[in-house]
């Protein structure tokens, strides 16, 4: 026999199956930190907060009937008061000139935004008018339950209705917060 050794067998890896390794634990990474970031988010539902549903822990506390009373004066108000579709286009489309002006110009962009508030602003204003209007009509009794309501739905959060998630209109306050209580016009 010559003096040689065996070699013992290479455990090291082909640079193929690193690579591998690598982008699989990369994959599971970026799986696990989605879970954990929808898991951990405020909104179980992934909706960004609306400012037109501020309101809704007021609104839900409302009876079914009080809230069609409101919500009639309220369309019957706005129609009285809205720009129409030709204005809101022909806003739409200076917000798209201005969009593709060269030089840019965001003050004109800016102005429409500021007209969008306005309006935003004055239909809230009446909103708040006709609840207020509501409560000054109601008697002590059906102002006591209005306010147990509101208390119970901002115990409650907004996506629990009638007892169980995601109920009908008009029964108990949704839970898990109102910024993102379903809309029921």
């Amino acid at each position: 026999m010559t003096g040689t050794t065996p070699t013992p067998p290479s455990t090291r890896m082909s640079l193929w199956l690193r690579i591998l390794l690598l982008v699989s634990l990369g994959l599971n990474l970026l799986v696990a930190g989605a879970i954990i970031g929808h898991a951990l988010r405020d909104d179980r539902h992934g909706r960004v907060p609306r400012v037109d549903r501020m309101e809704a822990p007021m609104t839900y506390a409302l009876s079914p009937e009080d809230r069609r009373e409101i919500g009639k004066a309220l369309r019957r108000e706005y129609r009285k008061n809205r720009p129409s579709r030709q204005e809101i286009m022909a806003q739409y489309q200076g917000v798209v000139a201005a969009l593709r002006a060269d030089p840019f110009d965001p003050a004109r962009v800016e102005a429409a935004f500021a007209n969008q508030r306005a309006a935003a602003q004055s239909r809230m204003q009446l909103g708040q008018t006709l609840l207020l209007q509501r409560l000054t009509e109601m008697s002590a009794a059906d102002r006591q339950a209005f306010a147990d309501r509101l208390e119970e739905g901002l115990k409650r959060g907004p996506h629990f209705r009638d007892g169980k998630p995601g109920g009908k209109p008009g029964g108990e306050p949704p839970r898990g917060g109102y910024r993102d209580a379903p809309r029921h016009d």
